[in-house]
């Protein structure tokens, strides 16, 4: 292929700058490695590995010559130094301070402060579960009077939901009060005991043993006050023995459902102080302790459900309301440092400690709890230990690159440079 006089002035010049940059490399490496010789006979110092400068990925057991460029390869010692005399340090990422501070690097010591343990949360209200009654026919017959009742009524207890005429009853009754005329008191017992057993209340049989007159219609009524969840009873109907009518909800408490974040349930215990506050009463708090954490988590939103019962007097909670739910009992001391110097690499959790004159190393470390942008740590660090809050990438990209042994959790502090 040809080329014109202007590409071949441009491959020429190329070929000119790659030529300059091998020679001032090959000769500052050159005299790097002499020196690096001169300081590992004095000083004792033992590389790393050895590395080409225009290839630093590419790491060597042994010092020569580099494979790709025509330049001495150069040491790389865990100070993160390369061929420099001095004493020997302790494994660490050495930076120029003035680079650091053209890079916006902020350092932080871990101290000790309260860490809110209140969380808050979302949650709706409910129907309490424990507190439910179902309606039953306890007698065979036909519904012959229903008294305009619907799903969501509030219903005192006591009150009737329906009157069922019991064609049963009619022959038992008339028995019952013809032995109780016999004056034989154990048959007497033995015909009320068969008006029981087919369903017919006390105070009814009571009622035809004082007037004599048979009682052959029934009012079905609810046993507790709330409302009506489902009513499956209308005149006309015709019931069998143990056929289900209703079933009412009591309102004297209610459930409180919350959502917790699944990394936060472990906080949550039974028996924990909750408070509630509701948009219909902003200025009112509901307390309440909680009663269950549920055993599932919400698939969609990684939430547990903690279930929390309040006492609703008035009736004003009502199922379906929005809550927020503070949960926890304030705070307590903790070991804290900014969440933002927190390095999460998947299988452990890191920070780079800064132990002055421009020295960093990695170190692994465990945490907790988060809160207000502070994280707990729990293990792997001191009180007054300085900590990379911003910038730690950089330097643990640079630690993982040169190799750098992070410092394991229970090793001791990095000594400080004076």
């Amino acid at each position: 292929m040809k080329m014109n006089s202007l590409q071949a002035s441009q491959l020429a010049a190329a070929l000119a700058v790659v030529a300059l940059i091998g020679f001032g490399a090959g000769r500052y490496n050159g005299g790097a490695g002499g020196t690096a010789t001169a300081v590992d006979a004095a000083g004792g110092r033992k590389p790393l590995y050895y590395y080409d400068p225009m290839l630093p990925n590419q790491k060597f057991d042994k010092p020569g010559k580099s494979p790709f460029m025509d330049m001495e390869l150069v040491p790389k010692y865990a100070d993160g130094g390369g061929s420099s005399s001095g004493p020997a340090d302790a494994p660490a990422v050495t930076i120029n301070p003035a680079a650091m501070q053209n890079l916006g690097v902020r350092i932080v010591a871990a101290h000790r402060d309260t860490l809110a343990t209140l969380q808050e949360v979302t949650g709706t209200i409910a129907f309490n579960e424990r507190n439910v009654a179902i309606v039953q026919a306890r007698s065979g017959g036909f519904v012959q009077r229903g008294y305009s009742r619907a799903p969501g009524d509030l219903v005192p207890a006591g009150a009737p939901l329906a009157d069922l005429l019991v064609p049963d009853w009619g022959g038992a009754q008339r028995e019952y009060l013809a032995v109780r005329r016999t004056g034989d008191a154990a048959l007497a017992s033995a015909a009320r005991q068969r008006l029981i057993l087919l369903g017919m209340p006390s105070g009814l049989i009571d009622a035809v043993a004082k007037t004599g007159r048979m009682h052959d219609v029934t009012a079905v009524t609810t046993p507790i006050g709330g409302v009506i969840d489902t009513l499956d009873v209308r005149p006309g109907m015709t019931l069998a023995m143990g056929q289900p009518l209703a079933r009412v909800v009591g309102l004297g408490s209610v459930w409180l459902d919350a959502a917790v974040p699944e990394a936060r349930i472990g906080d949550v215990r039974p028996g924990a102080r909750v408070t509630a506050t509701l948009a219909a009463f902003p200025d009112e708090q509901f307390p309440g302790r909680v009663q269950a954490v549920l055993p599932t988590a919400q698939s969609d939103s990684r939430t547990v459900t903690v279930r929390v019962e309040l006492a609703n007097p008035g009736l004003r909670l009502r199922p379906g309301m929005f809550a927020r739910v503070a949960l926890g009992e304030g705070s307590r001391s903790a070991l804290l440092i900014p969440s933002e110097a927190v390095i999460r690499t998947g299988k452990r959790t890191l920070v780079m400690l800064a132990a002055g004159d421009g020295r960093y190393q990695p170190a692994e470390v465990q945490i907790g709890r988060e809160s207000g942008g502070q994280t707990e740590v729990l293990a792997g660090l001191a009180e007054g230990e300085k900590v990379v809050a911003s910038g730690q990438f950089l330097l643990d990209s640079e630690a993982s690159l040169t190799g750098i042994p992070v410092r394991p959790i229970g090793a001791t502090a990095m000594s400080p440079k004076p």
